[in-house]
């Protein structure tokens, strides 16, 4: 069974940064791409950003060019670094990952609070 181990959720101010962190059970090259969602109160959950295998990236348009995702392949990691961060950024945040067999499986971590607030 993949476990999803999302970390990194904080409270901070406007225009701060905080990095989070999912770790995953066994080798995230198993999986043929990560992500990164989130849902505020009253919303529908989003993504966020995303990562494939082989390292290609997309983002949102309301978070690109403050969000950067990245993975350490041999920790098992994707991080979502936030930059700049701002009061409707604050969501629970949820680390996704896809593996493709026969069926499309997706996989879930359990959520990670961000709350950006003065």
């Amino acid at each position: 069974q993949v476990q999803l181990v999302e970390s990194g959720g904080d409270l901070v101010q406007p225009g701060g940064s905080l990095r989070l962190s999912c770790a995953a059970s066994e080798s995230i090259f198993n999986f043929n791409a990560m992500g990164w969602y989130r849902q505020a109160p009253g919303k529908q959950r989003e993504s966020v950003a995303a990562i494939t295998s082989g390292g290609s990236t997309g983002y949102a348009d309301s978070v690109k060019g403050r969000f950067t995702i990245s993975r350490d392949n041999a920790k098992n990691t994707v991080y979502l670094q936030m930059n700049s961060l701002k009061p409707e950024d604050t969501a629970v945040y949820y680390c996704n990952a896809q593996k493709i067999t026969y069926r499309l499986n997706n996989y879930w971590g359990q959520g990670t609070q961000v709350t950006v607030s003065s």
